[in-house]
């Protein structure tokens, strides 16, 4: 991995790449909160599209009422580009999962466009959301 200065004082720090946060908790991921979605293909999906160690995996983002959620967070370098983490809401299909690789693949958040298609989950939860759920930051 290629290393950068960090702010907090000129150390060294690894360069992070972009990862994927999918919630699978409180209702994200439960059949009876959105029967006839194959939860488990779409980890599979997003986890055999996106390199290991770029996927993790949430109890719960206190977003329920847009489950199933999924969370972009920049790379190093898209947050040093203006990237902040994209919330993206009601993902029901495993193909968004595909979407969501090949975004990640071309750079993701702060390094390319979101995707015409992703826009269409995309939303802004809270500042309390956000805050709680340490992905503002990531």
């Amino acid at each position: 991995m290629s290393r950068a200065k960090d702010k907090r004082g000129g150390a060294e720090a690894r360069q992070r790449p972009a990862t994927v946060t999918v919630c699978r908790g409180c209702c994200c991921g439960r059949p009876d909160k959105t029967p006839g979605v194959d939860h488990a293909a779409q980890l599979t999906a997003i986890r055999t599209a996106v390199p290991a160690g770029q996927v993790r995996i949430s109890d719960c983002l206190d977003v329920c009422e847009r489950s199933n959620v999924v969370v972009i967070s920049p790379s190093s370098a898209g947050r040093a580009a203006g990237g902040r983490p994209v919330w993206l809401g009601l993902v029901h299909d495993t193909d968004v999962m595909t979407d969501i690789a090949a975004w990640i693949d071309a750079g993701g958040p702060g390094m390319a466009d979101l995707p015409p298609i992703l826009e269409l989950y995309e939303f802004s939860p809270s500042r309390r959301v956000r805050s709680e759920s340490g992905l503002d930051a990531s």
